[in-house]
């Protein structure tokens, strides 16, 4: 991240650090001797938004309750408003904690402007399918029907026969950007997910201008637990992402081996279109497995967690 960072101070165990800018303006970010991370879970019959701390899970509404704020109470619209630090500091002062065991975590939200995925952007996948590198990323959109949560099932259609299943490291939009440089590209970015995506492969095997409906099948784009502020990721190059199916490693590489790491691809995409606060981008998988009935598949990020999915043919 471009700027130096200045001494921060402490709101009720959330560390405060000012990123300096060239010329000397500052952007407050916070962050928490164990990590502060933000989520969608299900309660009371409605998915809403909690903050998860070393304590356990907050939901926002009982902060609200506690505090006698308004905080919005889902995480679409608490990201729009930029994750404040208040809503942290409340977050650690509420005395209703859930225990992250018993709870049952939603997708991140349901309703994203836009969902940018990348194909082929680890050196060794292209290499597997021999794949000429190009000096731009291959890019394509996803819609929201395709959304899924931790624990949904991944749902095989009888179109196709041949569906892979795809860990990735997920970045999500946290300001309005527009033509952002690379240096300053993650300056806009609210934090990184974990992803499973899904692709109908022998429909793309077919034609490569099949890729949008190869990828947009409802429940092919599973995304979650947790969002991870970008300040709680000191080095995003040195995350491990892994591919699994029931409970094996099936493919994992490094951030830092993707052709263009996600700084560049924010930059890249921003001078397509607008990105606005939730728009993701879906950086790319180390390797695709292919999902059969029965199936469990899995994307695992050291230092992130894990995002488990169900897989049924009916």
């Amino acid at each position: 991240m471009p700027g130096a960072i200045a001494p921060g101070i402490c709101v009720s165990g959330v560390r405060l650090a000012r990123h300096l800018r060239p010329g000397g303006a500052a952007r407050v970010h916070w962050r928490q001797g164990e990590a502060t991370r933000f989520a969608t879970v299900r309660e009371a019959g409605r998915e809403q938004a909690a903050v998860v701390t070393g304590r356990g899970v907050v939901l926002v509404s009982d902060i609200n309750a506690a505090t006698g704020k308004a905080w919005p109470t889902d995480l679409f619209t608490l990201i729009g408003m930029g994750l404040s630090p208040a809503l942290a500091a409340d977050a650690e002062a509420c005395g209703h904690v859930l225990d992250p065991a018993a709870v049952s975590f939603g997708p991140l939200y349901r309703h994203p402007r836009k969902i940018w995925g990348i194909g082929l952007n680890y050196r060794d996948h292209a290499a597997d399918l021999n794949a000429v590198y190009r000096d731009e990323p291959a890019s394509f959109i996803k819609g929201d029907q395709t959304i899924i949560g931790p624990g949904d099932v991944i749902q095989l259609p009888p179109e196709s026969s041949r569906v892979t299943a795809e860990g990735e490291l997920g970045v999500v939009m946290g300001r309005t950007c527009r033509r952002v440089s690379e240096a300053d590209a993650l300056e806009y970015v609210a934090g990184y997910c974990l992803i499973i995506d899904m692709t109908a492969e022998d429909i793309l095997q077919k034609n490569p201008r099949y890729l949008t409906r190869s990828k947009n099948f409802d429940t092919f784009f599973s995304f979650g637990p947790e969002l991870i502020t970008v300040d709680e990721v000191p080095d995003v190059l040195a995350l491990s992402v892994s591919t699994c199916v029931n409970g094996k490693v099936h493919r994992q590489n490094l951030v830092a081996n993707m052709q263009f790491p996600p700084a560049f691809l924010v930059s890249f995409h921003s001078h397509v279109m607008t990105l606005f606060p939730g728009d993701i981008i879906s950086t790319g998988t180390p390797g695709a497995a292919v999902i059969e009935h029965g199936d469990v598949a899995e994307c695992r990020i050291d230092g992130l967690g894990v995002l488990t999915n169900p897989v049924r043919r009916d």
